[in-house]
């Protein structure tokens, strides 16, 4: 059936930790196609905002045609900007500005039974027959990693990379891993350093691993896995526009001609955003 453009309601919407989002849609449609490691485009209810939100999959529940959707708020959050001046210590002029709420963070606001429209599944997924694998996800690339290995079959790790101890969605990878190895920036919890840090200290050496998060996470764990020839596939986060590689607005540097655009170059929206580590250029 492929991608489809339909509205979806709010079943359920909660904050996990600040500035973190767990919501769940009512979307039949693109619940009964999508896969681990696809995405969603969604629209906010203000028709000044024309682009959608490109949103990673975190959960599918068929039976109950149902999306989870755990989402970072970016950007300029809305505020309250007070102008003054002064003259000889006096208070003589006091102007307010109102910033506008970002996309997300205006998504954030919508509870069960606010309808949106919603694009999807888009992308391409990851693969999940394994006998052994490595789920690895930093930052808000946690969220499509734990749908992915929830979906894995065979033995599997998960290597959870955050800030500090504010570990959002972590007891749900303790309930879906074999073994999950942690580290934390600050070195609060598990391994102080990055995720590639704590594969190391652990001295664990996957068959295959499949990864998400900041650009310089992905470039460190691609070196490695060549060091170790050890198949790694990623997926990119990058800006969207259109999110079915029209706009090519989310172009990425390959290490291949692209059959559209005849250069190096992916759509990381409609050839990814899932890749084989060797067919990006990372930096």
């Amino acid at each position: 059936m492929g991608k489809v453009r339909t509205s979806a309601v709010v079943v359920r919407q909660i904050q996990l930790s600040p500035g973190i989002f767990d919501l769940r849609l009512f979307v039949p449609a693109i619940a009964r196609e999508a896969k681990p490691g696809q995405f969603v485009n969604v629209w906010i209810n203000d028709r000044a905002r024309i682009l959608p939100r490109p949103i990673s999959i975190c959960g599918i529940d068929r039976a109950n045609g149902v999306i989870r959707l755990v989402y970072r708020v970016t950007g300029e959050h809305s505020g309250t900007v007070e102008f003054v001046s002064f003259e000889r210590g006096s208070r003589i002029n006091d102007t307010r500005f109102t910033g506008e709420t970002t996309g997300t963070e205006e998504l954030s606001s919508y509870q069960r039974g606010t309808e949106l429209m919603t694009l999807g599944p888009l992308g391409n997924g990851f693969p999940t027959d394994f006998e052994d694998v490595c789920v690895i996800g930093g930052g808000i690339g946690l969220p499509p990693m734990l749908g992915v290995l929830k979906a894995v079959k065979g033995k599997k790790t998960a290597v959870l990379g955050y800030r500090n101890s504010d570990m959002f969605l972590k007891e749900e990878f303790d309930a879906a891993a074999d073994r999950v190895i942690v580290a934390t920036e600050d070195g609060s919890f598990g391994t102080r350093g990055t995720v590639l840090d704590a594969v190391r200290e652990s001295g664990y050496e996957p068959k295959a691993v499949l990864a998400c998060g900041p650009k310089p996470m992905l470039r460190a764990l691609k070196a490695w896995a060549a060091e170790k020839s050890i198949p790694l596939w990623v997926s990119m986060e990058e800006r969207m526009a259109c999110g079915v590689g029209a706009c090519l607005g989310c172009i990425t540097p390959s290490t291949e001609t692209d059959e559209h655009s005849q250069v190096k170059n992916k759509r990381v929206c409609k050839d990814g955003p899932v890749f084989r580590a060797e067919e990006v250029d990372l930096g």
